[in-house]
């Protein structure tokens, strides 16, 4: 886990990209709302709410979470589905590097975790489709050209979802 605030780069460099596949999601928080900053205000206007945070799960129940995680079944045409988005990243025209086999074991075990949160034992092809932006697009590197003319790796995966047909799953 890191944080990165892209607005103070004076002393820190940008990851290469095989640091930067070895993180599994990356989240753009931005700021909050009016409501939500308010509520900051008071959490913290009396004492610092980090200083009473109690543990909500063990090493242990993190364990085994992950073992019942492993256990989320992802059916054949699931995976092939997964399989050729990474792939379509690959030979997308606006990217010079698409998404590793690293990337493509990540969205598997997010879509694993998605579902198992979820209550499901088996994946959904909207599970890939709900994660594939948050797995994939900090692994993607954007021609200089596309870049340059704004194309954004998020856009470029909503291209890959379109032109990727979803598979239909008898029963479920």
């Amino acid at each position: 886990m890191a944080t990165q605030n892209p607005i103070e780069q004076e002393g820190t460099f940008p990851l290469p990209e095989a640091q930067l596949d070895r993180f599994m999601i990356r989240l753009e928080l931005g700021y909050p709302d009016a409501r939500n900053e308010q509520a900051l205000l008071t959490r913290f206007a009396q004492a610092n709410p980090f200083d009473r945070l109690a543990p909500v799960a063990t090493a242990m129940d993190l364990a085994q979470l992950k073992d019942e995680t492993q256990k989320v079944h992802m059916g054949q045409a699931v995976a092939e589905y997964l399989v050729n988005i990474v792939q379509q990243t690959r030979l997308h025209k606006e990217l010079r590097l698409g998404a590793s086999p690293r990337a493509s074991l990540a969205l598997m075990r997010a879509a694993r975790a998605l579902a198992l949160l979820e209550g499901r034992t088996f994946v959904l092809p909207d599970d890939i489709k709900r994660l594939v932006k948050v797995v994939l697009c900090h692994r993607l590197i954007i021609k200089s050209q596309a870049r340059l003319r704004g194309q954004t790796a998020a856009e470029i995966l909503s291209q890959v979802l379109e032109g990727v047909p979803v598979p239909v799953i008898p029963g479920q």
